[in-house]
């Protein structure tokens, strides 16, 4: 396997070149876009992107390692933007699937950054191979490297687009658990809830990092004026709006916590005043009986009299508290 795919794109479809086709290609003006994707960054893909598209050593260097963050280095030649895309992980862990990409005026190189050893490699191709197989089909027609990656991102967005409606449906089965008095293993069930709060957060926060980036792309016009500007504010309001959604079911989520809490803190409080009353009330007895159990004195015989009058106090001492008790609202 090549350590990269040469894609040709034209109006009429997509086509698979060889690697050491990259110098024609990119000096026949009238050919197409000059598609390059990476699947995994090495230092022979390094050696050859950077013998022919002159890739800046920051930017190498970027590819070679996960980027916590989006970015967008804007070079004389072309543009170098980083962004993620979710994957569902283990007990509520969201891995962020890189994708960098190299725009430039007739290509576009797309590298897939290095990943977490707990994600498959398909993960990270969701959206390149999403838009050549459209490409492949024929129902996508590409005119310029800026729209493909204008494409490409849409793809992204997207995926975290369907990655929010599969969060939504499990706060929906949350609400419905707590509203109809779930009544199972709440730390487990709190669990959950806050796992899902935490995908919710994740999509949030790749959106908003994701359109700032976007917007910064527009202020600077990267893609130049008409079309190419409208991409960029499109992608803007795309994660934009994915932002807003995420923002509004993470409120929604948090009602749920909030009322799931409050409910099951009121059962245990409740529960502390039925015990402070049995406590209260069974107060008086343990203490006479206390005191006249002490080894102190030694009867052969019971005094029928002392001892109903000692069971009479205790009963009219527990009965006493209990009215208090009650006066008091415990129960």
């Amino acid at each position: 396997m090549s350590a990269v795919d040469v894609r040709l794109v034209t109006p009429d479809g997509v086509e698979d070149r060889p690697p050491d086709e990259l110098e024609l290609l990119l000096k026949d003006q009238d050919a197409g876009v000059v598609w390059v994707d990476v699947p995994e960054w090495d230092d022979e893909a390094a050696g050859l992107l950077t013998q022919h598209f002159g890739l800046h050593p920051r930017a190498v260097h970027d590819c070679a390692q996960r980027n916590p963050v989006p970015k967008v280095h804007v070079y004389p030649d072309q543009v170098f933007v980083v962004l993620h895309a979710p994957e569902r992980g283990a007990r509520g862990h969201v891995h962020y699937v890189e994708l960098d990409q190299f725009i430039g005026p007739r290509h576009l190189i797309t590298v897939h950054g290095p990943l977490n050893p707990a994600v498959a490699p398909e993960a990270a191709q969701v959206e390149t191979r999403t838009v050549h197989r459209r490409l492949e089909a024929g129902r996508l027609q590409v005119s310029s490297s800026y729209q493909l990656s204008f494409v490409l991102v849409s793809a992204l967005s997207a995926r975290l687009r369907d990655y929010l409606a599969a969060l939504t449906e499990e706060v929906w089965r949350l609400e419905r658990a707590v509203t109809g008095g779930h009544l199972g293993d709440a730390e487990q069930f709190l669990e959950e809830m806050f796992q899902v709060r935490h995908g919710l957060l994740a999509v949030r926060t790749m959106a908003a990092l994701s359109g700032e980036v976007y917007g910064r792309m527009a202020t600077l016009d990267v893609f130049g004026a008409g079309p190419g500007h409208g991409w960029l504010i499109d992608l803007t309001d795309q994660f934009r709006r994915l932002r807003t959604m995420a923002d509004g079911q993470r409120e929604y989520l948090q009602g749920v916590i909030e009322f799931y809490q409050t409910r099951t803190n009121t059962k245990m409080t409740i529960a502390a005043e039925r015990l402070a009353v049995i406590a209260a009330v069974t107060l008086p007895v343990t203490a006479i009986s206390s005191v006249m159990g002490m080894n102190v004195i030694v009867n052969d015989s019971t005094k029928v009299g002392e001892l109903a009058v000692l069971l009479t106090g205790m009963a009219i001492m527990s009965a006493a508290l209990l009215v208090w008790a009650r006066r008091k609202g415990w129960w």
